[in-house]
């Protein structure tokens, strides 16, 4: 992947098509020129309280996220990671929420720039961000919240097998409406029994 500034990505996990890797300041240009145009794609599914505006994408704005990010990473609460597709910025996928403790959680939240939707680029990134979680951070659990409607983020789950838990009624404020989620999870067992299917299936890792 270029890097076309002196800043250092601070993580990055390869996979097969896709490259997982922080997002820094000198991506900003790319991750706008996604946003915009994929605008009416990405808003309506996006946490939002009633009456808050979307938030603002300035260059300034993008550099405090990148900063807040790596803030997460430094204490081990969340991972965020721009979806690389040929070394070019497609979208991005995040392990956040993270709790230890007796509950050892995570939860998976992503989004992929409209033109590069279908193409399995999401799933690789899942897969990718599941071997993470539970084979270098050790979580017992990761879980994938979804509105029901919002049947391509869907397609990514279930593409993958991962199991549904049922319907939450009223979980999360999107777009200024509180909307219920089909919960996804899958725990570490899961993973030991099935990660190796879907390492050599997604990432072609044998």
């Amino acid at each position: 992947m270029s890097v076309r500034s002196r800043q250092v990505r601070s993580l990055e996990l390869p996979g097969w098509r896709v490259q997982l890797a922080t997002l820094i300041e000198s991506d900003y240009e790319d991750w706008r020129e996604v946003r915009n145009r994929c605008r009416d794609w990405l808003v309506p599914w996006e946490p939002r309280s009633a009456g808050s505006p979307v938030p603002s994408e300035d260059a300034v704005s993008f550099s405090a996220r990148c900063a807040m990010r790596e803030r997460e990473r430094q204490l081990g609460t969340g991972f965020g990671f721009g979806i690389f597709v040929e070394g070019r910025f497609g979208g991005e996928i995040t392990l956040s929420s993270i709790q230890r403790g007796p509950f050892q959680n995570g939860s998976i939240g992503y989004w992929i720039d409209e033109r590069l939707a279908g193409y399995g680029y999401t799933p690789e990134a899942v897969v990718v961000i599941l071997q993470f979680a539970f084979e270098t951070l050790r979580l017992h659990r990761a879980e994938v919240a979804i509105i029901p409607r919002n049947v391509a983020s869907r397609q990514v789950v279930e593409k993958l097998g991962i199991r549904s838990e049922g319907v939450a009624l009223g979980f999360l404020e999107i777009n200024g409406a509180w909307e219920d989620h089909v919960r996804y999870a899958i725990t570490a067992e899961e993973w030991e029994r099935r990660g190796s299917e879907l390492l050599s299936v997604w990432l072609r890792r044998l």
